[in-house]
């Protein structure tokens, strides 16, 4: 498993209330616009991340995570396993604590190089599941 559950809840509850969700848009069908609901309700402040860069929740969407202006605590991935990498190692870059992987979303080359870079990392989880098990009102 990639992400045992001190690191879940290390994420969740430590690493910062910033996260740039990839692959946010404004569609209310997409899994991504679901779980960002969620984790405003429990607090996090959710920067839309999408090439459309649109403002979602109230929130100013950008393009690429380099294009943000401050400084991001973690980076939920909503892309598939074939570009998550990239966004991963992008993480990296911007000075990110922690990369959470969407279900799904496995790439182990990327969790190596990421946690060996001393970030958080979680794959093929969903915070919006892990969140309410903390226990933790929202």
């Amino acid at each position: 498993m990639y992400g045992d559950e001190e690191t879940i809840r290390r994420i969740l509850t430590a690493s910062g209330d910033t996260w740039a969700v990839v692959g946010l848009s404004g569609n209310e069908h997409r899994p991504a616009y679901g779980v960002a609901a969620v984790l405003r309700r429990f607090g996090k402040r959710v920067v839309p991340v999408h090439p459309r860069a649109e403002t979602v929740g109230g929130e100013q969407g950008y393009a690429t995570l380099d294009a943000i202006p401050f400084p991001v605590d973690v980076v939920d991935v909503f892309v598939n396993s074939e570009l998550a990498g990239r966004i991963a190692d992008e993480a990296v870059a911007i000075g990110a604590k922690a990369v959470w992987f969407q279900l799904g979303v496995v790439d182990e080359a990327a969790w190596e190089r990421t946690t060996a870079a001393g970030l958080d990392m979680v794959m093929d989880r969903c915070p919006a599941i892990e969140i309410p098990l903390l226990g933790e009102s929202g």
